[in-house]
């Protein structure tokens, strides 16, 4: 302090002693108490590491809530990620499993694989093997990241085994006509069938898709249904095309979905080929009102085929695009009848095919 006021003395600067007063007992502002200025700072290794939060748990699967998904919100993965050698594409999604069998992931090097119980032991770097339970349901798995999280809805299925008689469990499932040595894949019957009850129908499969959105329409506690991967990427890809067109959308109205091949005969349907009993199909329509109809989309003041051309046209862009993840597939507009609005078919069998 002296040798600070020193030369001001020296040269005649004028400082009152009482101003003094306060700096010679409560020393120079901005030092903390009981530090002197030529004190060494603490070094950083002395500091306490500061405390980092664990992850959150995975406690429940991710849902839409009751109101359905009310926004639409482009939700791609924020890291590569690979399920069974499949990718993932979205922050929520959907896989099955059969009951018992297990799960290979595959992420970034520094992620964490989270269930509810905890983590999941990484059998190397960004990989895991993780094993179903021995029951039906829907299992949370979280992969975390500091770049961000997925979320997967881990369906765990029923096998085909399980049927009898056409029944499972008590639900009408009838008979799939197909070898399981087709050299067609897509003719093979499906090697289980998701439980689905009442509690289970918000539970997002997609980010703009829940699980009650493709029930087949018989009906029965708990349902099963088959679900493909192909046909959401597919969905998410109609409706990320749909709302880049100026049309706000936060889902889209799923018609028919999964049909057991049992009600597929009992509606009048002679084939056994349907997308929809492979869960590869939906009959699709935009319904932003609630009101069980396709919506005025050229805004003449009425809903007809007209309105439904426009989805077609967009869907038949998304067809032919390419895109990473999207099958070209079935596509047919279904005209106005007594007692129902349009709407257009629309599957992922890989193959373009138009009726």
């Amino acid at each position: 302090m002296r040798t600070v006021l020193n030369p001001l003395v020296r040269k005649g600067a004028f400082l009152p002693g009482i101003l003094l007063v306060p700096f010679l007992l409560l020393g120079v502002p901005g030092l903390p108490d009981g530090v002197d200025e030529a004190d060494p700072p603490v070094a950083a290794a002395d500091l306490p590491a500061p405390a980092v939060s664990p992850p959150p748990l995975p406690e429940e699967p991710v849902r839409a809530g009751s109101n359905g998904v009310e926004t639409f919100e482009p939700r791609p993965a924020p890291f590569p990620l690979r399920v069974d050698g499949r990718e993932i594409r979205f922050e929520v999604q959907a896989v099955s499993i059969l009951a018992g069998e297990t799960l290979v992931v595959e992420g970034p090097v520094e992620a964490v694989l989270l269930e509810p119980t905890g983590a999941v032991p990484a059998e190397s770097g960004g990989r895991w093997r993780w094993t179903a339970p021995g029951s039906a349901g829907v299992v949370p798995l979280r992969i975390h990241t500091p770049q961000g999280e997925v979320d997967l809805n881990v369906l765990v299925m029923r096998p085909m085994d399980d049927v009898r008689n056409g029944v499972l469990n008590g639900y009408p499932i009838g008979r799939y006509v197909g070898d399981p040595g087709d050299p067609n894949p897509l003719h093979r019957p499906p090697v289980g069938f998701v439980e689905v009850t009442p509690a289970d129908e918000d539970i997002l499969i997609s980010p703009h898709f829940t699980l009650g959105q493709f029930l087949c329409k018989e009906p029965g506690d708990p349902r099963y249904i088959v679900l493909t991967d192909p046909l959401l990427v597919k969905l998410e890809a109609i409706l990320a095309a749909v709302n880049e067109s100026g049309i706000t959308a936060p889902t889209l109205h799923i018609m028919s979905g999964y049909r057991t091949p049992a009600y597929n005969r009992a509606i009048g349907n002679t084939t056994d080929r349907s997308r929809h009993l492979w869960g590869d199909a939906a009959d699709i329509f935009i319904d932003t009102t609630g009101d069980g109809m396709m919506d005025d989309l050229n805004g003449d003041g009425r809903v007809d085929d007209a309105d439904a051309r426009i989805l077609m046209e967009i869907i038949e862009k998304v067809d032919r695009s390419g895109a990473p993840g999207v099958n070209p597939g079935g596509l047919s507009l279904y005209r106005t009848r007594p007692g129902r609005g349009p709407f257009i078919h629309v599957d992922a069998r890989g193959t373009p095919t138009r009726w």
